[in-house]
């Protein structure tokens, strides 16, 4: 005899379903979305390619890169030194008197003449050199991704490191189940990778980084390996803008010195660069702003956004162990097969043999030991710098988990 369903049974199957349903639309809407951009492709984006004119590439390309329009870092190096990075593009820079570099910041400088973004500043990235600088100067620019109204065009994972290619990938499998269109990059360096996913109209970069945030929830399910560092590499780097600042940079693509080396270049899921770069970009769909938010519902249903626990502070100091369950993070099923016996050695960590344990077990460990900082969002609340305060702190899964 089967057992009576409950309120509570017949309540949790109702939320699946509204789950799945959100999915399914979200997956619908993408559809209908790149049949529509691939109607309008059909007659003009698709015809841009390696021979197309400069004019038409450079189009397209201020098109999918595009961010703040009236100021664009500019990447410099002190060969002396050794020392590099970049600067907005200001017509005073270093001109006795007025530009008071370095003592000024360029966001707080009161003779601050920015240098808008233009095509003929693109065609000197794309060429990587700039007619008008002195004979061997590299000319490499970037983009603020953050515009002035806190909205963004793009959204572009930053992975570095010694595997960096298989986070990428495992980052990139994510978004082809969620028929996210995404686009692998090998970075300037050639040591590190950008996964780029771009909008049909600009959305708040809040809902952008809730975007990247639920998509690498989802990879660390499958790539532990990953780590809660990857939260921190996002462009855009903020929800809002700091006072005075431009938020965090992205250098540009295709700068055609490190193309000369294989890098700054698109590349397949075998990390070939694709024949005709220019093509390729042609080819990709841009979100739809609903389909956006059609995600990110869909993954607040799920608690899938951002599954680490914000410490709560209590008013009577109790100890989290303490707490009632309401107040404890709710647990989380694992429906993966798991092994009879684990073996832990506890000593100055608790270490935990993982050979048997299935990615998402071993993720959801991770998470035990994880929460979100409290200081990145408050110093983010009051529109202070977030640079030095990760997202979420957490020990190094290498530290606490045995190796394989």
């Amino acid at each position: 005899m089967s057992k009576k369903p409950d309120i509570a049974s017949i309540c949790a199957r109702l939320a699946e379903l509204e789950a799945e349903r959100g999915v399914l639309n979200a997956q619908l809407e993408s559809l209908r979305s790149q049949q529509s951009q691939e109607a309008v492709r059909g007659h003009s984006i698709a015809l841009i390619t390696a021979d197309s004119t400069a004019a038409e590439k450079i189009t397209l390309f201020r098109r999918l890169f595009a961010g703040r329009p009236d100021v664009f870092p500019m990447r410099w190096e002190n060969r002396n030194t050794g020392k590099s990075g970049y600067a907005p593009a200001c017509a005073n820079e270093w001109v006795r008197g007025i530009c008071g570099k370095p003592q000024v910041k360029c966001g707080e400088c009161p003779n601050q003449a920015f240098i808008a973004l233009s095509d003929n500043v693109v065609a000197s990235h794309l060429r990587g050199a700039d007619a008008g600088r002195s004979t061997g100067t590299e000319f490499v620019t970037g983009v603020y991704p953050v515009m002035v109204d806190e909205t963004c065009w793009f959204l572009a994972a930053d992975f570095d490191g010694d595997d960096w290619s298989t986070d990428a990938l495992a980052y990139m499998e994510t978004c082809r189940l969620a028929s996210v269109p995404a686009a692998l990059e090998r970075s300037r360096s050639g040591e590190g990778g950008h996964v780029w996913i771009f909008f049909s109209q600009p959305i708040p970069a809040r809902d952008a980084r809730q975007l990247g945030t639920a998509l690498l929830t989802e990879t660390l399910e499958r790539r532990p390996e990953l780590g809660f560092e990857s939260y921190d590499r996002m462009f855009p780097s903020q929800d809002t803008l700091p006072k005075g600042g431009f938020g965090n940079l992205i250098a540009l693509p295709l700068q055609r010195r490190a193309r000369d080396y294989g890098n700054s270049v698109f590349v397949d899921s075998n990390l070939l660069p694709y024949r005709d770069q220019w093509a390729f970009l042609a080819s990709l769909s841009r979100l739809s702003p609903q389909v956006v938010y059609d995600l990110i519902r869909v993954a607040e249903a799920q608690d899938r956004v951002l599954s680490v626990r914000m410490p709560i502070v209590d008013e009577n100091g109790a100890e989290p162990w303490r707490q009632s369950p309401s107040r404890r993070q709710s647990p989380e099923r694992v429906t993966e097969l798991l092994p009879s016996r684990v073996k832990i050695v506890l000593s100055d960590d608790i270490y935990i043999d993982r050979t048997a344990l299935p990615p998402s077990m071993v993720a959801r460990l991770i998470r035990l030991a994880a929460f979100q900082n409290p200081e990145f969002y408050r110093a983010q609340a009051m529109r202070l710098p977030t640079f030095g305060k990760p997202r979420i702190i957490s020990v190094q899964w290498s530290s606490c988990i045995l190796p394989v």
